[in-house]
């Protein structure tokens, strides 16, 4: 069974350094657990933090602009195609680590083939592995239009403003009915000795649960690439047990 999170939030919350920060994380806790990293975010910022410049993504398969690695086999079906086309753009990080970028996803209102094809395909390649960490574009809505697959845990992140508290909420709407079934609450992220009280009073007329809050880590503003950051892993360790996630390694 594979275990699925999703991090969510506007671009610069941090959604990078968290699904950073999940991924080794879970590396630690279950070293012989497959684990795919899949970057639907349209910057690719989590490929960029492994110093990749992934150029083969998901959208150049569906809109024929790959480059191939290989010869394209003959005698395929298109569905075949596909798939053997996504192996062709994975990434390997480590033994247990792949990483694979979509770019631009296209719309599920679109009834073109290819759409549907690329769903079951990605599904396929989800199902091989022990966990799947998606780095966001916004919400899962935008991640819905290129698969569409239950997620365990969605992750929304903001920071300790109002307005930032406002854009969780929209995003929560936007959110809820693509992670039924799952855990699906915020995370409060780059705090710096604020008082939090109006945190709860802000997001008293929604139903987000308010997972964690990370510290505000000053190294990530001195041009941290990599986007790891200690402090961030060990403030998510205080609150893992509160996640809808394998809580150790059976």
């Amino acid at each position: 069974m594979t275990i699925k999170i999703a991090i969510t939030g506007k671009s610069g919350s941090g959604k990078t350094t968290i699904t950073k920060a999940f991924y080794n994380i879970i590396l630690e806790m279950f070293p012989t657990k497959s684990i795919l990293l899949f970057d639907n975010d349209l910057s690719s910022e989590l490929a960029h933090s492994f110093d990749l410049d992934i150029r083969n993504t998901i959208y150049g398969i569906r809109s024929g602009k790959h480059e191939y690695k290989t010869g394209i086999p003959q005698g395929m079906t298109k569905q075949e195609y596909i798939e053997w086309a996504l192996e062709d753009i994975l990434v390997q990080l480590n033994d247990n680590t792949d990483i694979i970028v979509s770019w631009l996803s296209g719309s599920k209102d679109c009834r073109c083939p290819i759409t549907e094809q690329i769903n079951n395909s990605c599904q396929k390649l989800i199902e091989r592995y022990d966990f799947v960490i998606f780095d966001c574009e916004f919400d899962l809505k935008y991640l819905n239009q290129l698969v569409d697959v239950d997620i365990d845990l969605a992750v929304i992140l903001a920071n300790p403003t109002i307005d930032s508290l406002k854009l969780a909420k929209r995003i929560n709407e936007y959110s809820m009915k693509y992670a039924v079934g799952g855990q699906l609450g915020i995370i409060i992220n780059k705090v710096n000795n604020q008082d939090l009280n109006f945190i709860n009073q802000e997001l008293s007329d929604s139903d987000l649960d308010i997972l964690g809050t990370i510290p505000y880590d000053n190294n990530l503003t001195l041009g941290n690439v990599d986007r790891k950051s200690l402090i961030v892993e060990d403030a998510v360790k205080q609150f893992y047990y509160r996640l809808n996630l394998p809580q150790e390694n059976k």
